[in-house]
């Protein structure tokens, strides 16, 4: 199994549990021998402690890690200590003891960090749009437009109309997919 939660889902009420995490290398941190993981998927950020007492495997992986590699993470959700707790994340006051950790896909340094905001030159978004589409306000961008969209649809589909895509009811995108034109028997060619 690839993950068994969410990085963003995880809380205080399952401390103790083992969990399965995948996501993306967002920071590292090495602290008093200790390596420290922001792993990053598309519900949030949660903080995973690598020690080299509980796994030296484990730790040994986290030293190879870097920005926006993916990997895959075993470990058990435990509370932060007093003091440590981070207000600014959804999961700040919990941390993912890692037991285990794989390196999914290694990554070369992006041209352009996720994590910041800052801006980037456009013809580089745009090359790089895989990237782009990461950080935190496209994606933001991307789950309100789904769910404006799924409001809509589902606000006529109970009032009983039905959604029709027609090549000649919607206009063709440039640069989208290659329209699907359907070969006619009667105008052959057209």
């Amino acid at each position: 199994m690839l993950k068994s939660h969410s990085c963003g889902e995880l809380r205080g009420k399952i401390a103790g549990q083992k969990v399965t995490l995948a996501g993306w290398v967002h920071r590292r941190r090495d602290h008093g021998g200790m390596a420290f993981i922001d792993l990053r998927d598309s519900s949030g950020i949660v903080q995973v402690v690598f020690n080299p007492q509980i796994s030296p495997e484990a730790y040994q992986v986290a030293g190879s890690l870097r920005h926006e590699y993916v990997i895959q993470v075993e470990g058990e959700v435990v509370s932060r200590p007093k003091g440590t707790e981070n207000p600014k994340l959804a999961t700040g006051k919990i941390e993912v003891i890692a037991q285990k950790a794989t390196v999914l896909n290694p990554s070369e340094t992006p041209p352009f960090y996720i994590n910041e905001d800052v801006e980037v030159e456009e013809s580089l978004c745009l090359k790089n749009r895989y990237l782009y589409l990461r950080r935190p306000r496209m994606r933001d961008n991307i789950i309100l437009r789904h769910k404006m969209v799924k409001f809509i649809r589902d606000f006529l589909d109970a009032k009983g109309f039905i959604e029709v895509e027609t090549p000649i009811l919607i206009k063709s995108t440039p640069e989208g997919a290659r329209d699907y034109l359907v070969p006619s028997r009667l105008n052959p060619g057209k």
